[in-house]
């Protein structure tokens, strides 16, 4: 197939973990039961992508470990395609506590693992430049030095070739501090076309106080089209200068982690698929509330098809 009649697809750069989440709320003690999962913001989007219907492509590093092997078995199995580079190294873990009914904490295990030893080699030129969108975020260039030039690598060759650059600023204050944040991806930021934040993130990189300013904000500073991430609220998107807004899909809480990639992968399926941006903000919204509605970070998300299932009021669909 000639990459002129190849079908658009989405290439994505990052890191999973393998994550141990505590089922129920309470202190972690001895005998404590935890559920075995993987999680990463880029993988989470690019199994929500290809759960609608997207194509899609995973690149990192992934460990030699057996939780290596689930990992890049769990991603094939959604329909992700991956080219992973095998790291004698460990798998990085994630260790989330329900402390509470209503507050959950985590605890990264990341020094020396296989995901934060990813380089600029790892990344094929190829695969970057005939995708329609690249997608980044923030998280990957906190994992080091390697990660960081890896991340702009991909940026720089999608650039230059003309491929959609999204950027999901991403902050994670467990990585890094907002100095360092702001000193990366500022001149990330600069070379992308699309960029997601919420309203902290957005402060780091630009002046504004509502969400319409901020999305000015980061707009002047290079990128073509910003959506600010509200939460409960919404979003509000500035695309080509004009401006949208987005209602929340009402649901009934149940774990909010995992949200925002959700949306962004709501949003990217249906920009690939060259749905208009109202199309992309309401499947981006839906996507949200399948997060938040169910439990984990990428488990619940739907199939196309089952994207009318947050529109009935009746509890089963008949």
């Amino acid at each position: 197939m000639s990459s002129s009649t190849r079908e658009p697809y989405l290439v994505t750069v990052g890191e999973v973990l393998g994550v141990l989440s505590a089922p129920e709320p309470g202190p972690l003690g001895l005998g404590s039961a935890l559920r075995l999962g993987i999680a990463g913001a880029e993988s989470n989007v690019a199994v929500g992508v290809s759960r609608l219907g997207g194509a899609v492509t995973w690149i990192g590093r992934v460990s030699e470990d057996d939780l290596g092997e689930v990992i890049l078995r769990e991603l094939r199995a959604e329909g992700v395609t991956t080219l992973a580079v095998r790291d004698p190294a460990p798998t990085s873990l994630l260790l989330k506590e329900r402390r509470t009914a209503t507050h959950s904490r985590v605890t990264y295990y990341r020094t020396g693992t296989a995901g934060g030893r990813l380089s600029p080699r790892d990344i094929p030129e190829d695969v970057i430049a005939g995708a329609a969108v690249l997608h980044v975020t923030g998280i990957t260039p906190a994992l080091g030095d390697g990660p960081a030039e890896a991340v702009r690598r991909a940026v720089d060759i999608a650039a230059d070739a003309g491929v959609t650059v999204s950027l999901d600023i991403n902050f994670r204050s467990l990585l890094w501090s907002e100095e360092e944040a702001t000193a990366v991806l500022l001149p990330l930021l600069a070379r992308s076309d699309l960029v997601f934040a919420g309203p902290h993130e957005a402060r780091l990189v630009t002046g504004g106080q509502d969400a319409l300013g901020l999305a000015k904000g980061i707009c002047a500073l290079g990128p073509r089209d910003a959506v600010i991430k509200l939460g409960a609220e919404g979003a509000l998107a500035l695309l080509d200068g004009q401006q949208y807004r987005q209602p929340a899909v009402p649901v009934r809480v149940e774990d909010s982690v995992g949200a925002g990639d959700a949306f962004v992968a709501g949003y990217l399926a249906e920009l690939i698929a060259g749905e208009p941006p109202e199309r992309r903000l309401k499947t981006a919204a839906l996507l949200g509330a399948f997060a938040v509605s169910t439990t984990g970070d990428w488990e619940g998300l739907p199939r196309r098809a089952e994207l009318a299932l947050l529109d009935h009021h009746d509890d089963v669909v008949r």
